[in-house]
């Protein structure tokens, strides 16, 4: 049954990586990287302060240890242990694929990027639920900024996927903690 799923997964890769142009390579290169993201991040921070006031600490504390959980459940646990390779260190598809930008570490499952991306998209949903509509297009963002992932040849499809659930699942924990914190630390006797 793995061996199908990864059969599967290698042949869903290779068909997405080829939906490739010139002209799409530097701009997915561009959008996979964090700097062009910091006013994305600095607006949803605005909005955590002009909704939260004093509260915004816990909910800042919150959005840090869903990133932590998320990146280091996927970089430093599962990567390791699992130890498989990116498509771009995999000498099968050397002469096949479009990798754009360079190939990273050696282990690709599960993906930082999707895990991280998918923990923001989550977290902030919780954050802003009823409040802000507009947050749930966090997760197209998140979903487009995974697949760059694919598309620049570093990471198969189940590696995006199984990053998204590791990202949701450490922002819904993180979620749980900051919202305790706060109301342990904000309670009036």
């Amino acid at each position: 049954m793995l061996e199908k799923l990864i059969e599967y997964d290698e042949k869903l890769f290779l068909q997405l990586n080829a939906l490739r142009a010139d002209w799409l390579d530097p701009v997915m290169l561009a959008f996979t990287g964090s700097v062009i993201w910091i006013p994305l991040y600095l607006f949803i921070v605005y909005f955590v302060f002009k909704d939260y006031g004093k509260q915004s600490f816990w909910y800042l504390v919150g959005i840090g240890l869903a990133i932590l959980f998320a990146d280091q459940v996927a970089s430093a646990l599962m990567k390791p242990y699992f130890g498989r390779l990116r498509p771009c260190h995999d000498e099968r598809w050397m002469d096949d694929i479009n990798n754009y930008g360079g190939c990273g570490g050696m282990f690709g499952f599960v993906s930082s990027h999707s895990s991280n991306a998918f923990a923001v998209a989550t977290y902030f949903t919780l954050v802003f639920l009823g409040k802000r509509p507009w947050v749930a297009w966090l997760f197209l963002w998140a979903a487009i900024y995974a697949f760059t992932r694919v598309y620049l040849g570093v990471h198969y499809p189940g590696d995006i996927l199984v990053g998204a659930l590791v990202g949701v699942i450490g922002a819904i924990l993180s979620w749980l903690v900051a919202v305790f914190l706060k109301n342990y630390f904000t309670k009036t006797p």
